[in-house]
């Protein structure tokens, strides 16, 4: 990744180079500079909020009850996984992070998952950890926290209106996952 990007700006200085534009390039690299930062500070502050509301759930006991309700569904998709209480504390407040669109609290507790599963398996995953990486991947969103704070950043009147389309493409993307998960993890043992 950090060639690619090397390569952009490499290309991007010579053909400002080359064509006499050196002057517009170094502006837009120092406008894109500005924005950035602008856009950073913006979105921590929209995160720092959501994350504050993550953290009042979790004293209060409600991310705990939110994940007891996904218990059953998880112990269906995950029965290997769930044996163990805490991988499937892990996953559940994994999905419940997922839900409410808070991907930066989600991701620790899906790497925690994630290594509690993989232990003993050689270095190989099983079809139940490529399945948690399609869930927390593809996850459905009740909360769009993330997408919301950067178009509040980029200046929406409104930065959630988008619910119900994050609702439809979230449910659609995990089907598709879950599904395709599913018949790859059969077409494996078949070759196996």
């Amino acid at each position: 990744m950090a060639a690619l990007w090397t390569g952009m700006v490499v290309l991007s200085f010579a053909f400002g180079l080359v064509n006499g534009k050196m002057d517009a390039v170094s502006a837009a690299a120092l406008e894109g500079a500005s924005s950035a930062i602008q856009l950073c500070l913006s979105m921590a502050g929209v995160l720092c909020l959501w994350s504050g509301v993550m953290e009042i759930m979790n004293r209060c006991g409600m991310s705990a009850k939110l994940a007891r309700a996904f218990r059953p569904l998880l112990q269906r998709l995950l029965p290997n996984a769930c044996r163990d209480d805490a991988t499937l504390s892990a996953v559940s407040a994994n999905v419940s992070a997922n839900l409410l669109g808070l991907g930066n609290a989600a991701t620790p507790l899906g790497i925690q998952a994630a290594r509690r599963m993989a232990r003993g398996q050689d270095g190989v995953a099983s079809d139940e950890l490529c399945l948690l990486v399609v869930l927390n991947t593809a996850s459905i969103q009740l909360i769009p926290a993330t997408i919301a704070s950067v178009r509040a950043a980029a200046g929406a009147a409104s930065p959630f209106d988008i619910v119900p389309a994050v609702w439809l493409a979230s449910v659609l993307s995990v089907t598709a996952g879950l599904t395709a998960a599913k018949i790859l993890a059969r077409f494996s043992r078949r070759i196996s």
